[in-house]
C-alpha cells in the first residue's frame, strides 16, 4: 500500500491537514480535522482507560509544558539531546547524517559537509527581557514531567513502590528532516507511564511491561504480523538506560517505532535528587529500607499510534464491479460509530432518523446524513472507518425496527430503536 492513499484519504475525509496550508504550509506541523481530531480522542481515551481508569497501580498528572530550564540540564538534554546534521554543498539540502549512513546525498549526489551535533530543543523566553537568564525551552518529552513530580504524586495519592505515574501531552522536538507525514513531526503528542520500582525488581517489571504493552495494541485491534520487537544493543542504548526494547510496526515506508519500553534504572531521579538538592529517595515502612527507586518506561506516541491505526485500518475491496475503500477502524476508537440515514426524504423517515440521532448522542458519536443515495452514503462511512450505517426504511414505519448494517461483512440486521444503545454498547465491548 501507498502512503499517498493514506494522505489522500485523510484530506478528504477531513482526518489531517497539512498546517497553515492556505498559506504553503510549514514542514513537520499537520492539523487534525473533525474526524482526525475525534480517533486522536478516542486513542489517548483508550490509553488513559487501560493505564490508570482500570488499575489502582497508577496515577495520572498534567505538568507543564515550560518546565525550570535546570530540569533540561539535569535530564542531560542540553548537553545530550542532538542528532548530526549536514548539508550537501551543491543542492543545499540539510540531512541528518546517520539517515544517509553508506549512501550518497540522494537529491543530487553532491558533496556533503563534515557532520556537526544539531541540538533537537526548541528554545524560548520566559519574561520581557530575552537574555540568557530568561532562556527556557519547550519539553522534547514528558517524562521529566512525572520525575520532579515524584514527591507531589506519591504523597497525597498514598501509593507505595512499586507504582507508576502516567500523562498525555505535548512535546516538541526541532527534527532537522520531518518526514512520512505525521510519523516525524516537529510537534507530537506522547502517551507516557513510568513505573517506579524497588532495585533487584526491575528486571521482571520490565518483562512485564513488555508483554503488558504488546498486549494493548492486541486489544486496540492492530495485526499481529505487523508487530515486531526490538532489542536496543550496546551502540544503540540510551545513556540511562540498561535495557530497552521498541515496539515496531510494519509501515509502507518501513519497520519503525511505535513505542520504546525502557529500564531507565534510578538515573533520572539520582540526577534531579543531583542537581535539585531534594530528597527524591522512598522510605519502605515495611522492610525499613530507604532507596532511589527504578524507572520502568513505557513511551508511546500518539501522532505514530494514530498513523498505525489508519495504515493498518485501509483496505481496498472490489464489490460488484466497484472499487470499496474501507477503513477498518475498532469500534473502540473509530471516530463515529454509526451513521444514521433515512431512506428517503419523505413519510416521515427523515424525522425518525433524527428522533435516533438524539437518542443515541449523549451515549456514542454518531452521524446524520440524508444526501445522496444510500449506497453512496455507505461508501462515505466505509472511508471515515464507520463500524455501522443505521438505516430508517418502510418497516422502520410498520415495527420501529431499523436496517443495521455492518461495515467489515456488509451483512443488515434489523434492531428495535429502543434495543439500538444497547445493542451498539455491547459491539464496543466486544
Amino acid at each position: 500500500m501507498e502512503m499517498e492513499k493514506i494522505v489522500s484519504l485523510c484530506k478528504r475525509r477531513g482526518f489531517i491537514f497539512p498546517s497553515s496550508e492556505i498559506y504553503g504550509g510549514i514542514n513537520g506541523c499537520w492539523d487534525y480535522g473533525p474526524l482526525g481530531v475525534a480517533l486522536k480522542n478516542n486513542i489517548k481515551r483508550f490509553w488513559w482507560r487501560s493505564m490508570v481508569q482500570l488499575r489502582d497501580d497508577i496515577e495520572g498528572i498534567d505538568a507543564s509544558i515550560i518546565m525550570h530550564p535546570r530540569v533540561w540540564e539535569a535530564s542531560g538534554h542540553v548537553q545530550q539531546f542532538a542528532d548530526p546534521m549536514v548539508d550537501c554543498k551543491d543542492c543545499k539540502l540539510r540531512f541528518r547524517a546517520d539517515d544517509l549512513e553508506g549512501e550518497s546525498c540522494p537529491s543530487c549526489g553532491g558533496e556533503l559537509t563534515e557532520a556537526r551535533m544539531f541540538n533537537l530543543m526548541f528554545r524560548t523566553h520566559v519574561g520581557s527581557v530575552e537574555d540568557e537568564a530568561a532562556v527556557a525551552y519547550l519539553r522534547p518529552e514528558t517524562a521529566q514531567g512525572i520525575y520532579v513530580n515524584f514527591q507531589n504524586v506519591i504523597k497525597p495519592s498514598r501509593q507505595k513502590v512499586p507504582f507508576g505515574i502516567a500523562q498525555i501531552g505535548k512535546a516538541f522536538r526541532n527534527e532537522i528532516t520531518p518526514r512520512n507525514f505525521i510519523f516525524r513531526t516537529r510537534e507530537f503528542e506522547q502517551m507516557e507511564m513510568q513505573y517506579f520500582v524497588k532495585p533487584g525488581t526491575d528486571g521482571e517489571w520490565f518483562e512485564y511491561w513488555k508483554e503488558e504493552r504488546l498486549r494493548w495494541y492486541d486489544v486496540l485491534g492492530i495485526k499481529k504480523g505487523k508487530l515486531k520487537l526490538h532489542e536496543h544493543r550496546d551502540k544503540e542504548l540510551a545513556h540511562y538506560a540498561k535495557e530497552a526494547f521498541d515496539i515496531q510496526y510494519e509501515f509502507p515506508f518501513g519497520v519503525k517505532e511505535l513505542e520504546g519500553i525502557h529500564n531507565r534504572t534510578d538515573y533520572d531521579l539520582s540526577r534531579h535528587r543531583e542537581f535539585s538538592g531534594k530528597d527524591l529517595s522512598y522510605y519502605d515502612q515495611e522492610t525499613n529500607e530507604r532507596y532511589i527507586p527504578y524507572i520502568i518506561e513505557t513511551s508511546a506516541g500518539v501522532d505514530r499510534t494514530l498513523l498505525c491505526c489508519l495504515v493498518d485500518a485501509y483496505r481496498e475491496e472490489e464489490v460488484k464491479g466497484e472499487k470499496r475503500v474501507v477503513m477498518g477502524l475498532s469500534p473502540a476508537i473509530a471516530p463515529k460509530l454509526a451513521g444514521i440515514f433515512p431512506l428517503v426524504k419523505r413519510d416521515g423517515m427523515p424525522e425518525i432518523a433524527k428522533r435516533i440521532d438524539e437518542l443515541l448522542k449523549p451515549h456514542f458519536d454518531v452521524f446524520y446524513d440524508a444526501g445522496g443515495s444510500v449506497g453512496r452514503r455507505y461508501r462515505r462511512q466505509d472511508e471515515a472507518g464507520t463500524p455501522f450505517g443505521i438505516t430508517v426504511d418502510s418497516q422502520t414505519l410498520k415495527d420501529e425496527t431499523v436496517t443495521v448494517r455492518d461495515r467489515d461483512t456488509m451483512e443488515q440486521v434489523r434492531v428495535g430503536i429502543d434495543d439500538l444503545v444497547e445493542w451498539l454498547r455491547e459491539k464496543i465491548s466486544s
